[in-house]
């Protein structure tokens, strides 16, 4: 496992291998160029075995160029690793340099936003979504390396089924010795298909391995980096415990002095309300007795007679 402190690339070593490799075949079918020319082109009497080598380069190519996008993508989030470790222990910012979109940063912010918040922080979980995440880039490169050897097989099925033709029509006419040409034909494209199917395969194959290995060295180094500098850094301590403790107390004494507060003032309402309700009792007392005098007067004016 890489240390904190070092810088090395895992990446850019698998980098440099498939250049150094890449170079070697290219030397040795420059050096097996008439072998090749024989084979590819001039025992090809139709288009059948050119159509199927041209789909199995062109899926290899296509695969290729999608595995090199990944190492360097792979090659910059290792740096950005490194250069984020480098700003911890020189106790500067950590993102200071760092790409804004490398992984490592946004572990850092998801760790800061869980500790603003005070939430429980999980590491487990958070794996295991980078995981999920990252797996998603590589569905391409696994589907070619599923098919490029299933592309050969087909071409060996399709090459088999020109030569049965051939010897089909070298059966029906013994003097005819296009059959024998067609059987030729249908040997060399199945030579020829096996052969650039395996070979692409191959080649794929190891470097497919190798980002598999590229990938998990990464997931691993983001989650040594989180372990060991990032979640004690984030982690509660004690002290800000005490702390949020302290400040919840406080919190509640003054919600308990405010509802003090109230309470005396829903006392002082009450008060004032039955102190409104006494003398609205007293003036409609008054207003009773004045009532009653009206009656009196009307009952004298008008000589009515008085209840009894």
């Amino acid at each position: 496992m890489t240390r904190i402190g070092t810088t090395r690339n895992y990446t850019r070593g698998i980098i440099v291998q498939l250049l150094v490799i890449t170079v070697l075949v290219l030397t040795v079918l420059i050096w097996q160029r008439n072998f090749l020319y024989d084979v590819y082109v001039k025992n090809q009497l139709t288009t059948a075995g050119w159509v199927i080598n041209g789909a199995i380069l062109t899926l290899f190519v296509t695969g290729l160029a999608r595995l090199v996008n990944l190492f360097r993508r792979y090659a910059a989030e290792e740096q950005a690793i490194n250069r984020f470790v480098a700003n911890m222990q020189r106790r500067v910012e950590p993102d200071e340099g760092v790409n804004p979109d490398a992984i490592i940063l946004y572990r850092y912010t998801i760790l800061r936003e869980l500790w603003s918040r005070r939430s429980p922080i999980n590491q487990n979980i958070l794996a295991s979504a980078l995981i999920a995440y990252e797996s998603s880039y590589v569905s391409f490169p696994k589907f070619v390396n599923n098919v490029l050897i299933l592309t050969g097989v087909f071409g060996t099925i399709v090459s088999l089924s020109i030569a049965l033709i051939g010897a089909s029509d070298m059966v029906n006419s013994t003097t005819e010795l296009g059959g024998l040409g067609t059987v030729i034909h249908g040997m060399s494209t199945a030579l020829s298909t096996t052969m650039t199917a395996i070979v692409c395969y191959l080649f794929f194959g190891y470097f497919y391995m190798k980002l598999l290995d590229t990938q998990t060295h990464l997931v691993g180094r983001i989650e040594q980096v989180t372990t060991t500098l990032l979640m004690p850094r984030f982690q509660l301590q004690p002290e800000v415990i005490m702390q949020d403790f302290g400040e919840m107390v406080r919190a509640t004494a003054g919600l308990v002095e405010r509802m003090e507060q109230n309470q005396e003032r829903f006392g002082e309402a009450a008060q004032m309300l039955k102190g409104l309700v006494a003398d609205t009792q007293q003036r409609m007392s008054h207003l009773d007795k004045r009532f009653d005098q009206i009656n009196e007067l009307l009952r004298e004016g008008f000589r009515l007679p008085k209840d009894d």
